[in-house]
């Protein structure tokens, strides 16, 4: 089946079974490697994509169900030679250390910053929770964010 889904605002046509993980989808047949596969669960976050604006785990998130929707990854955010202020902030920061869980925890902070644009330590902590996160970078992780509201704040 021919499946049409936009993704980091392009559209794409993919032969795939609607109830096909959307992980899948991405990483296999459009080539953008960001969205992780950790648990296939739902509980873990590597996954973590943008659907319609909201976070979703694309593991356990049928391509069918994401077709018609704007579908946003890592790869969306800025460019090579004009990085989005959350992949600034988290090299600044150091925020990633293996890096296997940054793309989903991005994705994740993204969608705070866009709800609440002035965030306290414990609202990214709640946001994060989902996020997991085997090497501890938790605290490098919490300032990323908190300087890349600021920059967000402050506009282009």
């Amino acid at each position: 089946m021919t499946l049409a889904l936009k993704v980091n605002g392009k559209s794409h046509d993919v032969e795939a079974e609607p109830d096909t993980p959307l992980i899948y989808v991405l990483r296999n047949d459009l080539a953008l490697n960001s969205p992780r596969f950790g648990c296939g669960l739902a509980q873990c976050g590597s996954c973590t994509v943008l659907i319609d604006g909201k976070p979703a785990l694309s593991c356990v998130t049928a391509a069918g169900r994401a077709a018609g929707a704007d579908i946003v990854t890592l790869e969306g955010l800025g460019s090579p030679d004009r990085l989005h202020p959350l992949k600034q902030a988290f090299i600044a920061e150091q925020a990633a250390q293996c890096g296997y869980c940054t793309p989903g925890i991005i994705m994740r902070a993204l969608d705070l910053l866009t709800r609440n644009p002035h965030p306290r330590e414990q609202d990214l902590r709640e946001a994060l929770a989902g996020n997991l996160c085997r090497c501890g970078a938790h605290d490098r992780v919490i300032r990323a964010v908190l300087r890349a509201a600021r920059v967000m704040e402050k506009g282009p």
